[in-house]
C-alpha cells in the first residue's frame, strides 16, 4: 500500500476548497507532522504533537480544524452562528501569523468560515464588535481571551468544539499558567484539543493534564533542526568580548556574510549597543524592539521579508528567559518594565529566506538555541548558524551540543576556523567605535526611536492637531546624537587589508589588478561545506587561503565565509 506522504493532500478526504487553497500555497505534499496529525485529527482524536520549528505545525492543526468546521456546516443540522474553535498562542505576532495562515487556507470558503484575532489589547472596542458577530475561529493570547470571557464579550461554554494550543511549551514560561487555568473554567466539559510544541518539557506535560483527554502523542522521529545537508551549524571561540565585536565587524563589513541575517543578543540594551556599534561603520541594521507597538514590529518584519533590511538584531530574553512558574508575568524584580511579555521574536515568527542566524550572545538555554536556529533553513531552504562563544561559556555550549547530538554523540557545532590575526589591523577601529557607544548613547537611541513612533502615530495625530505645542516640543527637542559617527570608519582602506584577495576586493568595488580568471574555486570532498579560493602559486608567491560557502540555494550568493591562515 502506498504511504500517506506519497499520496498527498488529495487523498486525505479534504474539502475541495481546502485542496485548492493548498495548491495555491504551492504545497505538493504534506510535511511529516501534517502527514501524521491531519488523519488522526479528522478522526476526532486529541493530539499532543512535537515537531521542530518550521515543519508546518500551523497547517497541521488549521487544515483539520477547517475541514471539521466545513463538514459540520455542510452535513449537520442547521444551528446558529457560534464560536466553535479557539486557538491559543503565547504572543501577539504568533496570533497574527496563525490568523493569516488560517485565512489563506480558508480563502475559498471565506463566506462560511470567519476568523478573528483578539490578541491586540489596544483594539478592545473593535474586537467586542467582531466577537458579537460570533466568528467561527478565535485566535488570541490567553490573557486577551480570558479578558473577553470575563467581560462576556466571548462565550464558549455552549459552542466551542475544538481547542488548539500552539507553541505550548512557551505558555507557562510566559507566565500564562494562572490565566490558562481560569480560562479552562469557561470551556465546555467535552471538546477536541490539539497541543502543538517544538519540545516536550515539564510545562507541556502539565498542559497535557489540563486540556487533553486520552490523547495520541506524536513524537516524530526527526531531529529538532534540519540535517547538515540543509543547516550548517558552527561555533567560533572569541577570547574576549572585544573579539566578538571585531569578528562581527569583519564578517559584515567585508561582506563575508551575504543575504538576510538575524543577530541574536540576550538583552534589549545589548541590541541597541550592537546597532550603534555597526552604525559607526555604516553597516545598516534595525532592532526588533518589544517596547515598540505591535504594528511597528510587524512592519519591521514585513520590510525585512521584502528586502528593505538585510540585518535584524533581535532579543529572545522576553520570550525564553527564566520560567516564572506560579507568578504573574512581569512581577519579577529584574523584569524590564518596558518589555512586552506577549511580544516574541525568537519563536514562530515567519521571517522569509533567512540565510544566516548569528548568535552574538550565547543562548541562555539549549532550547533557546533551537528556537533561534529554527529561523533559518525553513521548509526546503538552506541556512547556517554561527555562534560566538567566550571561553567561560564552554560548559553552557556543551549542554547545547549534548541536546543537538542526541544519542549519536557526533559533534554538530563545527569549529569555524577564523584566524583573528588576519583582521588585527581593524582592532583600533573596533575599539574606537566601542568607546563611542556609551550607556547614555544607548538610552538616547531608545528614546529617539520611541519619539519617532509618537510622531508617526495615527492615533496621536488628532491629539497633536489640538495640541501643536506638544508636537513642537517633540520635534524641536535637543537633537539626539547617540554616538558620534566618524565617516572615515565606513571605508576600508587598502593598507588595512593587504591580505584581501582580488576576488574579495571586487566585492568592495576595488579595481582588479589581475583578471578575474586568476581566481578559481576548488571544492574539497570530505571537508566542511567550505570552498577554498586561492591564486595560482606561480602568480602569487605568498597566497592566503580563503574558505567559505558560495551560492547557498538562492539566498543571495555567498552566505558565510571565513579566513584561514597562510597556505
Amino acid at each position: 500500500m502506498e504511504d500517506q506522504e506519497s499520496l498527498g493532500f488529495e487523498h486525505m478526504g479534504l474539502d475541495h476548497r481546502l485542496l485548492q487553497a493548498v495548491t495555491d500555497l504551492g504545497w505538493s505534499r504534506p510535511t511529516l507532522i501534517q502527514e501524521k496529525a491531519i488523519p488522526l485529527a479528522l478522526e476526532g482524536k486529541d493530539l499532543l504533537a512535537r515537531a521542530r520549528t518550521g515543519s508546518g505545525k500551523t497547517a497541521a492543526y488549521a487544515i483539520p480544524m477547517l475541514q471539521l468546521l466545513l463538514h459540520r456546516k455542510a452535513t449537520g443540522p442547521a444551528v446558529e452562528q457560534a464560536v466553535r474553535a479557539l486557538v491559543l498562542v503565547p504572543t501577539k505576532e504568533l496570533a497574527r501569523q496563525a490568523q493569516s495562515m488560517i485565512q489563506q487556507l480558508a480563502a475559498y470558503c471565506a463566506r462560511d468560515i470567519r476568523v478573528a484575532n483578539v490578541s491586540a489589547a489596544e483594539d478592545s472596542a473593535s474586537q467586542r464588535a467582531v466577537l458579537m458577530e460570533k466568528p467561527d475561529v478565535v485566535v488570541g493570547t490567553p490573557s486577551r481571551i480570558l479578558n473577553h470571557l470575563q467581560q462576556d464579550n466571548l462565550k464558549l461554554r455552549d459552542s466551542m468544539e475544538l481547542l488548539v494550543v500552539d507553541e505550548a511549551d512557551l505558555l507557562f514560561s510566559f507566565g500564562f499558567e494562572e490565566e490558562l487555568k481560569s480560562l479552562l473554567c469557561h470551556l465546555p466539559r467535552i471538546y477536541q484539543a490539539f497541543l502543538m510544541s517544538a519540545t516536550f518539557n515539564e510545562d507541556v506535560h502539565a498542559l497535557k493534564e489540563l486540556v487533553l483527554h486520552n490523547p495520541v502523542t506524536l513524537k516524530l522521529q526527526e531531529s529538532q533542526l534540519p540535517g547538515p545537508d540543509q543547516l550548517q551549524q558552527f561555533q567560533v571561540v572569541c577570547e574576549t568580548e572585544e573579539d566578538k565585536f571585531l569578528l562581527l565587524y569583519a564578517l559584515l563589513k567585508l561582506s563575508l556574510i551575504r543575504g538576510k541575517s538575524l543577530l541574536f543578543v540576550n538583552t534589549l540594551e545589548r541590541s541597541y549597543r550592537l546597532r550603534l556599534f555597526l552604525e559607526q561603520f555604516s553597516i545598516p541594521a534595525c532592532v526588533l524592539n518589544g517596547e515598540l507597538p505591535l504594528r511597528s514590529r510587524c512592519h519591521i518584519i514585513s520590510q525585512f521579508n521584502q528586502g528593505f533590511y538585510d540585518c535584524v538584531i533581535a532579543t529572545d530574553a522576553e520570550v525564553l528567559g527564566p520560567p516564572v512558574k506560579g507568578k504573574h508575568r512581569g512581577k519579577g524584580p529584574k523584569r524590564d518594565k518596558a518589555s512586552d511579555p506577549e511580544a516574541g521574536v525568537a519563536r514562530g515568527i515567519d521571517f522569509h529566506h533567512v540565510c544566516a542566524v548569528l548568535n552574538f550572545d550565547l543562548p541562555p538555554t539549549p532550547e533557546a538555541y533551537i528556537h533561534r536556529a529554527g529561523r533559518t533553513a525553513r521548509a526546503n531552504n538552506p541556512g547556517i548558524v554561527l555562534t560566538f562563544v567566550l571561553p567561560t561559556e564552554q560548559s553552557q555550549l556543551g549542554k547545547i551540543e549534548e541536546l543537538l547530538s542526541g544519542d549519536s554523540g557526533a559533534p554538530v557545532l563545527l569549529p569555524y576556523q577564523f584566524h583573528m590575526e588576519e583582521i588585527e589591523g581593524f582592532r583600533y577601529r573596533c575599539r574606537d567605535a566601542m568607546r563611542s557607544v556609551t550607556k547614555q548613547a544607548i538610552r538616547e537611541a531608545r528614546l529617539k526611536e520611541i519619539k519617532e513612533e509618537l510622531l508617526h502615530s495615527e492615533k496621536l495625530k488628532t491629539y497633536f492637531e489640538d495640541n501643536p505645542r506638544d508636537l513642537q516640543l517633540l520635534r524641536h527637542d535637543l537633537p539626539l546624537h547617540p554616538a558620534v559617527v566618524k565617516p572615515h570608519l565606513g571605508n576600508v582602506p587598502d593598507y588595512l587589508g593587504p591580505w584581501l584577495l582580488p576576488g574579495l576586493k571586487k566585492e568592495f568595488g576595488k579595481k582588479l589588478k589581475k583578471k578575474a580568471s586568476e581566481v578559481f574555486i576548488r571544492r574539497e570532498e570530505g571537508l566542511n561545506p567550505i570552498l577554498s579560493v586561492t591564486q595560482e602559486q606561480s602568480r602569487c608567491p605568498k597566497p592566503l587561503a580563503f574558505r567559505g560557502w558560495d551560492d547557498v540555494g538562492g539566498c543571495g550568493g555567498v552566505v558565510l565565509r571565513g579566513l584561514s591562515g597562510p597556505v
